[in-house]
């Protein structure tokens, strides 16, 4: 399992940055977008909120299994196979995820708003369709409920057992709940201003966000899986984790940042 910093900032930031790369992740744009458009014809209010309360309801869990794996970890230690099978696991399903969203820009019609293709939301049937903040955050919640999610709250548990310091699990876990907040509830507000303004504008700016998410799915499963099959690429990628994270969240914020603009833009026309 990879290692993270003890440095303070260094710490905070890298955790923070990981947040909010996870929260960039294909199944959980694709649940907030569907929960989002159940919700903005009868409740406007609570669909500019989905993505907060989805990832209040994910980090939760990310705290509590982080504050009870510190305290296991006393006792107990992961198998080294479990570090494999978490990266192939990865690299399958953002290689899965890239693909169906990258088929899913290709066959939406060209009058039509790209939605978000997941994984993990379509064995969770009706609670997508949910109307209550209780709700949203509990399907936030199942959705931690997943290897990956788990990993993350295993290296938070792993710095606080190498530390002896038993109340960074909880921190950590708290910072990485931040982060995705953040990716999360702009991804919120993203689709309830698009689904406002049905236009044009807002199709092509559906489109540029759909094939951002599938390119940058994509791209990271290369990266995850060069990283797992060549050991001088793994070592030339060693401590880039939060360049990584950043790059990442920078390209999305640039495609939302595009898409806002170019609905804005034909609002302003059409006024």
């Amino acid at each position: 399992m990879e290692q993270l910093p003890q440095e303070g900032l260094a710490l905070i930031l890298l955790v923070f940055v990981l947040g909010m790369k996870h929260g960039l992740d294909a199944d959980h744009l694709a649940t907030i977008d569907g929960m989002t458009r159940y919700n903005a014809p009868v409740n406007p209010a609570l669909a500019r909120f989905c993505g907060v309360l989805f990832s209040l309801g994910h980090g939760a869990v990310v705290v509590a299994v982080a504050t009870f794996a510190s305290w296991a970890a006393k006792t107990w230690t992961a198998p080294e196979w479990m570090e494999s099978f978490g990266v192939i696991t990865s690299i399958f399903f953002l290689s899965l995820l890239g693909c169906a969203n990258l088929l899913a820009v290709l066959r939406t019609p060209a009058n039509q708003i790209v939605q978000p293709v997941g994984v993990k939301g379509r064995f969770l049937g009706s609670l997508q369709r949910a109307g209550s903040p209780s709700i949203i955050a509990l399907v936030g919640a199942l959705f931690a409920l997943s290897f990956d999610t788990m990993s993350q709250a295993a290296l938070f548990a792993l710095s606080a057992r190498q530390e002896g310091e038993f109340w960074r699990a909880p921190l950590l876990g708290g910072i990485f709940m931040f982060g995705m907040l953040v990716t999360d509830g702009l991804n919120g507000l993203w689709i309830s201003r698009v689904l406002r303004r049905a236009d044009r504008m807002a199709i092509i700016a559906s489109r540029v966000m759909g094939l951002t998410v599938a390119t940058l799915s994509l791209a990271v499963a290369a990266l995850g899986a060069a990283k797992y099959c060549s050991p001088a690429i793994g070592g030339l990628m060693e401590g880039l984790e939060m360049q990584t994270g950043l790059a990442v969240f920078a390209a999305v914020c640039i495609a939302l940042a595009a898409g806002m603009l170019l609905s804005h833009r034909r609002a302003d026309k059409v006024a």
